[in-house]
């Protein structure tokens, strides 16, 4: 009789105090895969953050933006539910049925409309008020670069894991990309750019590397997820550095 090899990771779902992240996550990735919408909004979202780059908006308009950008897709998570439980207690069309489910939609307009507004808002005004002094903000600009790396990367694993993959393993633990091990080579690559410092490339990789190591080893993922996951934040990376090169100045 053979010895079943023993896990090398708790499964996240049951560790108490990081199993609501799990379902959290696993809500967000069903919204990806099943949600026309949503995937609009996160492209939107990621769009909106590499224009802050271009237009060295200040912190608080960024602030602002960010805020928006959650308002909206927080809607779009709780239109999601609203259509699941309606689905499920009335199965059968029905007018009031139909009543919850226009109005949890038009939720979702009225806060796209008034992220649209606060938006526009922040571009103008941060602009308008900057003056030059906006495409001078040279100390914000790095964290800012990197900031939107990181979060290109992410909503780029979210698509991974969502188009190809199956619950359980679609969520924080497993899917085609390993979303950690892209978070951590968008920030090792954008980090290599922005700097052009050998010693800086050299850390940030072999922490990158780490990153990947320690989900292959756990056996979260394969080395053919973390490797995506490199791909993924990379690519993310270098994109965002080819869009906003031209105005950073360190």
């Amino acid at each position: 009789m053979t010895m079943q090899e023993p896990k090398r990771y708790v499964p996240i779902e049951e560790v108490k105090v990081w199993r609501s992240f799990h379902y959290a996550l696993a809500g967000i990735v069903y919204c990806v895969r099943t949600q026309p919408n949503f995937r609009i909004h996160l492209i939107v979202a990621a769009l909106v953050m590499i224009a802050t780059l271009y237009l060295h908006l200040e912190r608080i308009y960024l602030i602002a933006i960010v805020l928006a950008i959650g308002f909206v897709l927080t809607l779009e998570l709780l239109n999601t539910a609203v259509e699941a439980i309606v689905d499920l207690v009335s199965p059968q069309i029905h007018p009031l049925a139909k009543t919850a489910k226009d109005a949890a939609a038009g939720a979702v307009f009225v806060g796209t409309v008034a992220a649209m507004i606060v938006g526009y808002l922040a571009f103008y005004q941060g602009i308008q008020q900057g003056g030059t002094r906006v495409y001078d903000a040279v100390a914000q600009i790095p964290a800012n670069v990197v900031l939107v790396m990181l979060t290109v990367a992410l909503i780029a694993s979210l698509f991974a894991k969502a188009i190809a993959g199956d619950a359980p393993r679609s969520m924080i633990q497993g899917g085609l990309a390993s979303s950690h091990t892209a978070m951590a080579f968008a920030a090792a690559t954008g980090l290599s750019l922005i700097f052009q410092r050998p010693l800086v490339a050299v850390l940030a990789f072999f922490l990158a590397l780490l990153v990947a190591q320690s989900r292959v080893e756990a056996r979260i993922h394969t080395i053919l997820e973390a490797v995506w996951g490199g791909i993924i934040g990379m690519l993310a990376a270098v994109l965002i550095y080819v869009l906003v090169r031209s105005h950073l100045v360190l």
